[in-house]
């Protein structure tokens, strides 16, 4: 299973939450990134529905799968 980790860090005047090379918005303060870094990463979690999906290749070819509603990443704040 996939694993996200967000992580808390100085930014632009104040503090945000990063994921990869991804900044959230800046934040007052360390806490309210924080806060919105747990927010985040608990909803990124919860499970949808499965669906079909349908896609196009770059030869052009179409791509027929099922996408599992329940294939979630972990995600997880570090401070």
């Amino acid at each position: 299973m996939a694993e996200v980790t967000y992580h808390i860090v100085e930014h632009d005047g104040g503090y945000a939450y990063k994921v990869g090379d991804v900044f959230s918005e800046t934040f007052p303060s360390r806490e309210d990134a924080l806060q919105a870094a747990q927010a985040a990463a608990a909803e990124q979690q919860v499970p949808g529905s499965t669906e079909g999906i349908r896609y196009q290749d770059k030869a052009g070819a179409w791509h027929d799968e099922t996408a599992q509603g329940n294939d979630r990443p972990v995600a997880k704040v570090e401070e």
